[in-house]
């Protein structure tokens, strides 16, 4: 006799199978994908800055059917396609790039120089992978758009400017994204990395990844001639002594177990050797995944600096500033696990592995924090072959951000958008109810 948990499973593996993208489908929209994404590579633009890359996005979305609006929070871009009653689910990608010199040796590996926010000339590379993100999502949306018999609902696409500045989901919501047009019932997003193989995704139900918090210190001494340091409070001293003490925060006063990272990324003072500066300033990232360990971390670096300029006998007492700073991302434990199958019928099961919280951090934490449940998974980018290679030499692959940062494109980017389309129409076959229904009570308390 066959049981009925058995007919069950047969019959939502039927339904994700359905909704998995054919081949014919992916190959259909790959041409236009990938020419998008060499374009993108070519010309990146700075956070807050991406004019082009918008306008760009913009027009390809508009040609395919969609309903466009531009200049959303600054450069942001909103496309909507409406297909009947049902749900509305947000696929979201972000536009910028880094300021970072593009080292991979590609033919369309980026030669771009422009100005940051301060004036200074600084190159310019798609060196997170937005790029990427970009053409996947189009190729999705020209699927979406032909395939309307495949599912009900409303497409709601967002191009997110200055997520590198954890500025930019942000400046939309605070310009209507969720009032001047549908709030969504799910917010979906992926990020493609080194960590997996082209043709993998990875879920990490929960927690994802760390709350981010930049701070900058800047320490008050009294400047001199650098022959006569006796006459002077050297702020240069001061910082390296503050710089190896904030590094016991994590070691001595955060308990072992918890994440918890604090790096000082930079340090500028001085203008000459024999000059001994007035001043001295630092910049700090801070990563934790607790609120409660957040705020301990926050507030040791803020007595260990004061404490270390009273020490030195400077002539005032630091200013410390947070300036920036993002949540952590949580995956609504419900909806990973239900779109986990759709992944494995598209993909493959092998190809769909349950992965840790990672450390870096990122914006979509202010959608869901609008009340909106969200899924935010991993894309594997790396070629198979140099992956298995760095594995066995126990190496790692240039990460994020790195200027030798180059995704195996053709298997990467085929794997987005078979794993994009697979999860909007398995969402977009269900009613609202039923997702809330899902998504009930799962925000972590």
């Amino acid at each position: 006799m066959i049981s009925r948990k058995f007919i069950l499973l047969s019959l939502l593996g039927a339904v994700a199978c359905a909704q998995a993208p054919s081949s014919k489908e992916i190959e259909s929209v790959y041409p236009d994908a990938h020419a998008l994404y060499l374009d993108l590579h070519e010309n990146p633009e700075l956070s807050g800055h991406e004019v082009r890359t918008a306008e760009k996005l913009a027009a390809r979305l508009r040609s395919t059917g969609y309903e466009v609006t531009e200049h959303v929070g600054g450069t942001g871009v909103v496309a909507i396609l409406k297909n009947g009653p049902g749900p509305t689910i947000m696929l979201r990608t972000e536009l910028d790039a880094l300021p970072v010199d593009e080292k991979t040796g590609l033919a369309y590996a980026s030669k771009v120089h422009a100005k940051d926010d301060a004036g200074r000339d600084v190159p310019v590379m798609h060196a997170c992978g937005h790029d990427l993100h970009m053409a996947a999502i189009l190729g999705t949306a020209e699927i979406m758009a032909r395939s309307k018999n495949s599912w009900h609902g409303t497409l709601m696409l967002i191009g997110q400017p200055a997520e590198e500045t954890i500025g930019g989901a942000e400046g939309m919501i605070r310009d209507g994204l969720f009032t001047r047009f549908p709030k969504p019932d799910v917010a979906l997003a992926l990020h493609v990395g080194n960590e997996l193989p082209a043709g993998m995704v990875s879920i990490t139900p929960g927690i994802y990844n760390t709350n981010s918090d930049s701070v900058r210190i800047t320490i008050y001494g009294k400047g001199g001639h650098g022959a006569a340091p006796h006459t002077t409070v050297d702020p240069i001293v001061i910082a390296a002594r503050t710089i190896l003490a904030l590094q016991t925060i994590v070691s001595r006063e955060i308990k072992p177990g918890e994440m918890a990272v604090v790096t000082v990324g930079y340090i500028q003072a001085g203008t000459k050797n024999n000059i001994i500066s007035d001043h001295a300033e630092m910049g700090l990232t801070v990563r934790t995944f607790k609120e409660d360990v957040r705020k301990q971390v926050l507030a040791a670096i803020t007595r260990i600096a004061k404490a270390e300029a009273a020490a030195a006998g400077a002539p005032r007492e630091p200013l410390v500033e947070r300036y920036e700073g993002t949540d952590r991302v949580y995956n609504d434990p419900a909806l990973a696990g239900r779109l986990r199958a759709p992944l494995e019928a598209a993909l493959g099961k092998d190809k769909v592995v349950t992965a840790e919280p990672i450390t870096p951090s990122e914006d979509f934490s202010y959608f869901v924090e609008q009340g909106v449940p969200g899924f935010y998974f991993s894309l594997g980018g790396a070629d198979p072959g140099k992956f298995a290679e760095a594995k066995a030499a126990g190496t790692q692959l240039p990460s994020n951000h790195s200027p030798f940062f180059a995704p195996d494109v053709d298997p990467a980017l085929r794997a987005g958008i078979e794993a994009e389309v697979a999860v909007l129409r398995n969402l977009l076959n269900a009613s609202p109810d039923e997702l809330h229904k899902l998504t009930a009570d799962q925000q972590p308390h």
